[in-house]
Parts: structure tokens; C-alpha cells; sequence
């Protein structure tokens, strides 16, 4: 999957991680590799109760998106 993420540097220093289409799901980091790694554990963590709903469906039928 891919995703747009935003990264902009902090007035404090460091960077912020911000992903457009997951409300809310915010990371920070010293560094761009840092703050890029840090949100792509914020991804995981924000998608993760997502894929446990979709697996506790029956009888549901399973699509894939490009998004």
C-alpha cells in the first residue's frame, strides 16, 4: 500500500510526520529518517484494529484497493 505522508520541520527542531488521509495519525523525529520511520509505525499501529474488525467478519467478501 502506498500512502501520502507529509513531513515538515519543527520550530523546535526535528520533523513532523503527518498522514492526510489517517485523522489524527501524527509522529515526530530528530532527524527525516527518523520522523519517516517513526510514522510508518504510527500507520501500523493506526491500521492494526482495522485488520482485526475485517477478520472477525463472516461471510465477507475480500477486495483489494490501490489507494
Amino acid at each position: 500500500m502506498k500512502i501520502k505522508i507529509y513531513l515538515e520541520p519543527s520550530d523546535e527542531g526535528g520533523y513532523t510526520a503527518i498522514v492526510p488521509a489517517l485523522p489524527g495519525c501524527i509522529s515526530e523525529g530528530e532527524t527525516k529518517e527518523e520522523a519517516i520511520k517513526n510514522i510508518r509505525e504510527a500507520i501500523d499501529l493506526y491500521l492494526e484494529p482495522v485488520e482485526d474488525d475485517v477478520l472477525a467478519v463472516s461471510n465477507a467478501e475480500e477486495l483489494e484497493l490501490a489507494i
